[in-house]
């Protein structure tokens, strides 16, 4: 499933990189250690965080993610948006906690 069709069945605010949301997702990945992503996610996997600092575009790009989706009404800094327009990772994001976006997102890919 393309990103920005998740994105409009989630009801997703776009942050960053509204170019990017042609690409494929092809599962999730819920955490907010960084050593944790960088460890276990896979490529073309949704992040799903609450950190909004820059180093959340560094991981999402060495791991070849397909986007980043802030949680709990969480906005990224601005040098954090800046990185990522260069970097090509879209950052959208929503109000909904970790656990009900993860279930939702869960339930499109299956």
């Amino acid at each position: 499933m393309k990103l920005r069709e998740i994105s409009e069945k989630l009801n997703l605010k776009v942050f960053s990189c509204e170019t990017e949301l042609d690409k494929e997702v092809t599962g999730g990945y819920a955490s907010d250690l960084l050593s944790d992503v960088m460890g276990h996610s896979k490529e073309g996997q949704l992040w799903i965080t609450l950190q909004t600092h820059k180093n959340i575009i560094g991981v999402a790009s060495l791991k070849d993610l397909a986007g980043i989706i802030l949680v709990k009404g969480f906005i990224p800094n601005t040098d954090t948006v800046a990185l990522s327009q260069s970097e090509g990772i879209a950052i959208l994001g929503t109000d909904m906690e970790a656990f009900e976006l993860s279930g939702k997102l869960y339930n499109l890919l299956k």
